[in-house]
């Protein structure tokens, strides 16, 4: 893989990436600089402006442009700070993002038209102030966020709408916004994910999101459950425990080991769920769900002779 670059400061913005994987792994440094920006359509399939300083990569046989529908993943050095506006413009098949805490500044539709996208992934704790809320910000369908750093957390944040509506006489516009999804994107305190205020958006999500996201949702909280309260675990389980075809279905589509036995040991019936892994082709999963449970070692005493 090689980039075309220009210096910023003391650091280097990526311009445009060449290679023949999908799944680019932007360096940390070029030329002994620190990556800290993703110029402007730097994966969006069409031309950019090289302004002065732009250097192509030296000695590099790359020709093949990493841009639009090719690119499917994209792995961010942590020094990145700046994303610039339209940096993944209509990536169609972009589905993961992944980063490192120090994203301070991203432009505008930096995400237009990337319908595949389903995960930011971040390699920091999950209670370290990063980027987040301003990626979330960018994104109003559904999208799954995962922090890599121990002890890791994985959030759900739904879809949500908004629009104006004019008065026309008066010619004044009322912003609307429906979906729960917004109001979670605001649970932050400072840069931080605030678990607490998060957990306690999903009794209102229950009036309005579907089961699948429901499920989604509850089924990250309790498989990595940082800073989950007994509260808001009950709630969680309560739920699925009431959708099990909706929580055993999530498990079974990303053929989640942990998710299983997450809920063979919340007691869901597993019968139907089995016969779904059968159908699936999906053998180890039918014999989590359908493995007896291990006994206790018989201990014997005197009074057993």
């Amino acid at each position: 893989m090689a980039v075309l670059w220009q210096p910023c400061g003391e650091g280097a913005r990526i311009l445009r990436v060449l290679g023949d994987s999908p799944c680019p792994v932007l360096p940390g440094l070029v030329a002994g600089r620190p990556v800290t920006e993703v110029g402007p359509y730097c994966f969006a399939a069409r031309e950019i402006e090289l302004r002065d300083g732009a250097l192509w990569p030296a000695d590099s046989t790359d020709t093949h442009e990493v841009t639009g529908d090719f690119l499917e993943e994209a792995v961010l050095p942590d020094s990145v700070q700046v994303l610039h506006s339209a940096a993944f413009y209509n990536c169609h098949r972009l589905r993961r993002v992944e980063a490192g805490p120090a994203l301070e500044s991203l432009g505008s539709d930096l995400f237009t038209n990337c319908k595949a996208l389903r995960t930011f992934a971040l390699r920091a704790a999950p209670d370290a102030e990063t980027g987040l809320k301003k990626l979330l910000g960018a994104v109003s369908a559904d999208v799954g966020v995962e922090f890599l750093g121990a002890p890791g957390a994985k959030l759900f944040y739904p879809e949500y709408f908004e629009w104006l509506d004019e008065n026309t006489p008066a010619h004044i516009f009322n912003h609307s916004i429906e979906g729960e999804g917004y109001r979670m994107r605001q649970c932050f305190s400072g840069g931080a994910v605030d678990y607490a205020a998060y957990d306690a958006t999903f009794a209102q999500a229950c009036v309005g999101e579907s089961e699948e996201k429901l499920c989604r949702l509850a089924l990250g909280r309790l498989l990595a459950p940082f800073a989950l309260g007994e509260d808001a675990r009950a709630d969680y389980e309560f739920y699925l425990t009431a959708h099990p075809d909706g929580a055993f279905g999530l498990a079974i589509a990303a053929r989640d080991e942990a998710a299983l036995r997450l809920l063979v040991k919340l007691g869901l019936p597993v019968q139907q769920a089995a016969a779904q892994c059968a159908k699936a082709g999906w053998s180890a999963g039918a014999t989590i769900l359908l493995a007896r449970p291990r006994r206790a070692a018989k201990r014997y005493d005197f009074d057993d002779l």
